[in-house]
């Protein structure tokens, strides 16, 4: 499983605006409508929100990890966001999200799911890994620095 198999440059930005999740969510979606593979923005956000309520995906070290099932995902959706002053997103360490990495699944292919979270989760235990993304200039910095690392 590559991430960057599934990342593209449209699908990342440098420089998110939200303060918090409520905020974060919707700015996340809007990448994967504006490159056409979520049609209902709605609904993509109610299943971000769904999962949130279950337990917080912001898994410490500045890294939050939103992610569910989303019907018609042909294959998992990867975007990934960037922010400067940190979000407030009551991560299980108390402290703010620098980088948004959000995940839609397909229901039918819980396996791939669990990989691409396994990667991230395996990308971002390297040392420098999480400080070189957001430092990073450009979308395709990020996706050489993701690829240098798979």
């Amino acid at each position: 499983m590559k991430i960057s198999e599934y990342l593209r440059p449209e699908l990342i930005k440098l420089d998110l605006v939200s303060e918090n999740k409520e905020d974060l969510f919707p700015e996340m979606v809007q990448l994967f409508v504006k490159a056409g593979l979520v049609s209902d923005a709605d609904d993509a956000v109610r299943i971000l929100e769904e999962r949130e309520a279950k337990m917080s995906t912001g898994v410490g070290n500045g890294v939050g990890i939103p992610h569910g099932k989303l019907e018609g995902a042909e294959h998992s959706l990867i975007a990934m966001g960037v922010s400067r002053n940190g979000i407030d997103y009551d991560s299980l360490d108390g402290e703010p999200v620098y980088i948004v990495i959000t995940i839609f699944a397909n229901p039918s292919n819980p396996a791939q799911h669990i990989e691409v979270l396994a990667e991230i989760s395996r990308l971002f235990a390297i040392p420098e890994f999480a400080g070189r993304i957001r430092n990073a200039r450009s979308a395709q910095e990020i996706l050489d620095i993701i690829a240098d690392q798979e």
